[in-house]
């Protein structure tokens, strides 16, 4: 009898921790920008593809154009077919998306995923959608009562953290990039990588410390070029990070940024992207 309450302790402690884990896992990090108009504005996705995909099926998993999927990735896209150019599994790209205004909070509501056989909340959330939304969300903006019965073809609104800030940081041009922290990132690492410092990230998640968690969101600001285009032109809010390019004027003109300039450098597009677009 002596040895039943500290193996009930031991017990409960076990419990909690499971508890404890399990909510962490569902309420991870995101940073949150509050807005108060319905604009919207650019912004980017960084997504590690859960299998082998199309450039063609990564656009339909997020509504883009598969062609803004391989400008913003720096992917030349002269050669023929390349919207159906296979993309490998693990992969880490950037997907370009509409960062809207919902309910006083920027968040990406244009993605709508139709489900298959064997899915589940988690499942599309963890694996397909790589972290970037729980399942919970998921459950909350379908208003589904049993998230235990989803329906083969339902189709369901995914939403999908996005930062704009005025596509500024520290008063210079920047498009943010939603980053899913993996178990072997450090802010450090993470900062490195995006040619940002600690000090940036922290400010603009408002962090307390610098320590962050696998599953965690952070907004990171990457930087860019900006158009001068008259404010008649419709691209006129055109902003371009560095390193990579885009197609505007109705896919006329190609910009560039970078990667020794940040200089919006536009030229004619070529006759292979003028043709993807004629047919």
């Amino acid at each position: 009898m002596p040895n039943q309450k500290p193996v009930f302790i031991s017990f409960y402690k076990a419990l909690l921790f499971i508890i404890f884990t399990n909510v962490a896992l569902v309420t991870s990090k995101s940073t949150i920008e509050p807005c108060s108009n319905s604009d919207s504005c650019n912004s980017l996705l960084g997504y590690t593809l859960y299998t082998d995909l199309k450039v063609a099926e990564v656009a339909s998993l997020f509504q883009v154009d598969p062609i803004s999927i391989l400008t913003a990735n720096a992917i030349d896209i002269s050669y023929p077919d390349v919207e159906n150019h296979i993309l490998p599994a693990q992969l880490f790209i950037k997907i370009p998306i509409l960062c809207s205004c919902v309910d006083g909070i920027r968040k990406s509501v244009s993605t709508n995923y139709k489900t298959r056989p064997q899915d589940t909340l988690s499942s599309i959330a963890d694996s397909i959608y790589a972290g970037l939304v729980s399942a919970d969300q998921i459950r909350e903006a379908n208003s589904i009562a049993d998230p235990t019965v989803l329906d083969v073809g339902e189709n369901l609104l995914v939403p999908l953290p996005c930062t704009c800030f005025n596509n500024t940081d520290n008063g210079l041009p920047a498009i943010y990039l939603s980053y899913v922290v993996k178990p072997v990132d450090t802010l450090a690492g993470i900062a490195a990588s995006y040619s940002t410092t600690i000090t940036d990230l922290m400010n603009v998640n408002a962090m307390g410390s610098s320590s962050v968690k696998a599953g965690d969101i952070l907004a990171v600001p990457l930087s860019a070029c900006a158009s001068n285009f008259p404010k008649y032109a419709s691209d006129r809010g055109l902003i371009v990070p560095n390193g990579s390019y885009a197609i505007t004027a109705s896919h006329c003109v190609q910009c560039s940024c970078g990667p020794g300039s940040l200089n919006l450098y536009c030229t004619p597009a070529s006759l292979a992207v003028l043709f993807k677009h004629a047919m």
